[in-house]
């Protein structure tokens, strides 16, 4: 992936971010790409409200699905309200993934990022069945 296909996403997350965020008062600092030499996280999330996500896949260095980095963005940013694992903290995050799915937002194997438009319930496509664990679904290219 070259910097400049790394900063259209960051870009991307940062629109999107602002939506999610904004609909749920959340407040962030910043959203940037993780280092590549980090291995171990899809994403991380600091006290000072700044947000990491890596862009690629640990092992094979590809991209990942758009869709991969939205669920990622959810997670984090539902750390700036519960900065744990708990119950309430996977509660808020589907919460987060669920508003971002029918924003438009979340779309699960979307491989590039979709192209910011109004949300017109019209517009929406028609609910999917829910399959198990969709926090889990769509983190590999």
């Amino acid at each position: 992936m070259d910097p400049r296909a790394a900063q259209q996403i960051i870009e991307q997350l940062n629109r999107d971010a602002e939506r999610i965020a904004g609909a749920f008062g959340l407040r962030y600092q910043s959203i940037e790409a993780e280092r590549s030499n980090v291995k171990r996280r899809y994403g991380i999330c600091f006290a000072d409200g700044s947000i990491r996500i890596r862009l690629r896949h640990a092992t094979s260095g590809r991209a990942l699905k758009y869709s991969s980095l939205v669920n990622t963005l959810c997670h984090e940013l539902a750390h700036l309200r519960h900065f744990n694992h708990g119950k309430r903290f996977r509660a808020f995050y589907l919460r987060l993934l669920e508003f971002a799915r029918a924003e438009g937002i979340y779309r699960p194997g979307l491989a590039v990022p979709a192209t910011p438009r109004p949300a017109v319930a019209a517009e929406r496509a028609p609910a999917r069945r829910r399959r198990a664990a969709p926090e889990q679904r769509d983190l590999f290219a």
